[in-house]
This record gives C-alpha cells, sequence and structure tokens, in this order.
C-alpha cells in the first residue's frame, strides 16, 4: 500500500524549497512543520526543481553537517543566519 503524497498550496511549497535550500534548517525542522521526511524532501525536491538545480541541491546537502539535527554542532541552535530575516521598510 502506497501513501498519498501531500499536497501543498503554493505558499507551502515555496516554503519547503525555500528551507531545504537553507545551510541551517534541518531535515526534522521541515518534517515538523509540513510532516516531509528527509526522503520525502528529497522526492517533493525532486518533483519542484528543474533537473539542474536539483543535483546542485543534492551536491550542496549531501554530507552537510547542518542538515541534521543530530550532527549539528552543540552551538547552532537557530534554523536561520542572524541576519536573514531583515526587518522591512515601509515606504
Amino acid at each position: 500500500m502506497t501513501r498519498a503524497k501531500p499536497v501543498f498550496d503554493e505558499e507551502d511549497t515555496s516554503r519547503i524549497i525555500e528551507m531545504a535550500w537553507e545551510d541551517r534548517t534541518p531535515f526534522e525542522a521541515i518534517e515538523v512543520g509540513f510532516g516531509l521526511d528527509e526522503s520525502a524532501v528529497i522526492a517533493f525536491m525532486r518533483r519542484h526543481l528543474k533537473p539542474g538545480s536539483f543535483r546542485l541541491w543534492r551536491k550542496r546537502v549531501s554530507g552537510r553537517v547542518t542538515k541534521h539535527a543530530a550532527r549539528r554542532p552543540a552551538g547552532v541552535t537557530r534554523a536561520h543566519c542572524p541576519t536573514q530575516y531583515k526587518p522591512r521598510s515601509r515606504g
């Protein structure tokens, strides 16, 4: 019996891709937020990225310590760079 693939709206799809590309966001955070474990994220990225982009992403995340919560250094406690989410100026 195969599991049904979850269906995500455009906003969630964009956020999952963004989180998968971020160096400091572990696969476990994506699983908590969207219910996709590492293998499901890989399949998701394969479906939603161009082949060349998928290959670049796989090369980038393969073996990256920060993509796995259990392998992260003890000092890494957040999932993003402190300058990543800057306040937007209104004008």
